[in-house]
């Protein structure tokens, strides 16, 4: 096929796409959904990226209603309201984050969406110091001792959380119960993920360690201060 015979065909199956309103709509629909996929390859946050799919996947969709594909149906069909939840969870999330930080609410009550809970005995351990970091921690009910520096956990409390910056992911210190508990727990991996897709909640968790760095440190100061003066 020469050249001039190419560019006749192409300009015929451009007026074809273009032939109704129909036909322009699945088409620009279409351009749409690849352009929103395209972008979203460079963006770098969860929610602009959960919206950008839930318009390829209305862009796909609308481009099938016209011409129908099953594959194209089953994968985008499936995909939106997936992508949708996600997206509602995700901005859920950052507007609890945004109103803990207005309050300077450090407790973590805004993560119990993503947390399942247990019932402890008194007595029973959470973890010891040198364990790995396996989970997130927030107090429902009851009391939790740090056992190493004696100091108490009250109900609303999360905890825990330190040995995730640790630079061997281990516990600093051992968490038992002094009484029956209710906890909540996040495992690693769910934690991780909000933490990296959620620049508010990185940002929450990140005041939140440094604060306890704080009391840690006012802690021994006073400690040290009290040795010196007996």
């Amino acid at each position: 096929m020469s050249i001039p015979e190419l560019i006749a065909h192409a300009a015929s199956s451009v007026a074809s796409a273009f032939s109704t309103p129909a036909e322009a709509m699945a088409v620009g629909a279409a351009i749409v959904g690849v352009a929103l996929v395209v972008i979203s390859s460079f963006v770098r946050t969860m929610i602009p990226l959960r919206w950008l799919a839930v318009g390829s996947n209305v862009g796909f969709l609308t481009y099938s209603a016209v011409h129908p594909s099953l594959a194209v149906v089953l994968l985008h069909g499936t995909l939106l309201p997936i992508n949708v939840w996600r997206a509602i969870e995700m901005v859920r999330l950052t507007r609890r984050v945004t109103e803990a930080a207005a309050y300077r609410d450090l407790s973590g009550v805004w993560l119990k969406p993503y947390m399942v809970s247990a019932r402890l005995k008194a007595g029973d351990v959470l973890f010891s110091k040198g364990d790995l970091a396996g989970h997130l921690y927030f107090l429902v009910d009851g009391e939790i001792e740090f056992v190493e520096i004696g100091e108490l956990a009250k109900p609303g409390r999360m905890f825990g959380e330190i040995a995730f910056f640790a630079p061997d992911g281990r516990r600093t210190l051992t968490a038992q119960c002094r009484s029956d508990c209710l906890v909540l727990s996040i495992d690693g991996g769910t934690f991780k993920q909000l933490y990296f897709q959620n620049p508010a909640f990185g940002f929450q968790i990140v005041s939140l360690v440094a604060g306890r760095l704080v009391a840690d440190r006012q802690r021994l100061e006073a400690q040290a201060a009290k040795e010196t003066t007996t």
